[in-house]
């Protein structure tokens, strides 16, 4: 019997072939072995100093551990940490040790790996679809992303926030601060959170985040409760100025809160506002006209 001419076989996508894929990878290969050796010749000759009774040099390279493969955003890319040898250390206390900034000894994720799961798991990837959503990225397998390591690291970032909203405020001092409500769907809720945010800026020009917490809507009272909040653990100098937008509730509770703080509506918002009355044919002059306004030099002009 003869086999029909216009079957085509299905390819299951752990057998595709990527060759830009494969070479970006090899790539990054070659680039991260010579980063962490270049890291090492480094430390190394910033110790040549350092030297045995006999003249020779107390650290020397060792070899390397064992390879193992850092998940990036181009799938796994293996690699192996130099070591450096102490041969002139009495014991552990006084031995010195080479601890690579580049490959970090328990490393597995990049960075930005780290950054993109929690972004996955509010979306509302379970953490037992975390190998099959990455699959495509990270390859077939995904090591180090077993749902038993979501589970932990869902943990990690409850500790994490926990620990940041009860960090100690007494020494921060904000000269000015905006207040906005983001309304965010997280995993598979129905209606959309409101995320109270509270950003300042120090005397010196930096901007920080002061706080965040969910609330209902953009009330009097969510307000209040994350301000009370922020003055609760040390924020004791009210801010000079406070920018928001036309909504009413942040501003009943900052003048309980913080009374001596000056109100300005944030620009932003109130320029969409004026766009937003005006018929579509004007906005492009009239947004021209109010960067004007918003920069002019003095009232006046």
């Amino acid at each position: 019997m003869e086999t029909p001419a216009n079957l085509v076989r299905l390819r299951h996508p752990e057998d595709l072939d990527d060759p830009l894929t494969e070479v970006l990878r090899s790539g990054a290969r070659r680039l991260l072995a010579q980063a962490v050796e270049m890291e090492a010749d480094a430390f190394l000759s910033a110790m040549q100093d350092l030297r045995l009774q006999d003249g020779r040099a107390r650290l020397v390279r060792h070899g390397h551990g064992p390879e193992r493969a850092i998940q990036t955003g181009i799938g796994p890319v293996p690699v192996a940490r130099v070591r450096v040898r102490d041969r002139g250390a009495s014991g552990s206390e006084d031995r010195v040790r080479f601890t690579s900034t580049i490959l970090p000894k328990w490393a597995r994720r990049t960075r930005s790996l780290d950054a993109l799961l929690p972004v996955l798991y509010l979306r509302g990837i379970s953490t037992g679809d975390f190998q099959d959503a990455l699959a495509a990225l990270l390859g077939r397998d995904a090591p180090n992303l077993s749902p038993a390591v979501i589970a932990r690291l869902t943990a990690a970032w409850a500790d994490e926030y926990a620990r940041w909203q009860g960090r100690d405020l007494s020494a921060r001092r904000y000269a000015y601060v905006w207040a906005d409500g983001v309304y965010l769907q997280a995993r598979m809720a129905e209606q959309a959170d409101c995320m109270l945010v509270l950003i300042g800026a120090t005397p010196e020009g930096r901007k920080e985040l002061v706080g965040f917490q969910v609330g209902v809507r953009e009330s009097a009272q969510s307000w209040r409760e994350l301000l009370v909040d922020v003055k609760r653990r040390g924020l004791s100098i009210a801010p000079e100025i406070a920018v928001g937008d036309g909504a009413l509730g942040f501003w009943r509770a900052l003048d309980e809160v913080f009374p001596g703080t000056a109100h300005q509506q944030c620009w932003v918002h109130k320029a969409a506002n004026v766009l937003d009355k005006v018929p579509k044919s004007i906005p492009p002059a009239m947004k021209a006209d109010l960067r004007e306004i918003h920069g002019a030099p003095t009232r006046a002009a």
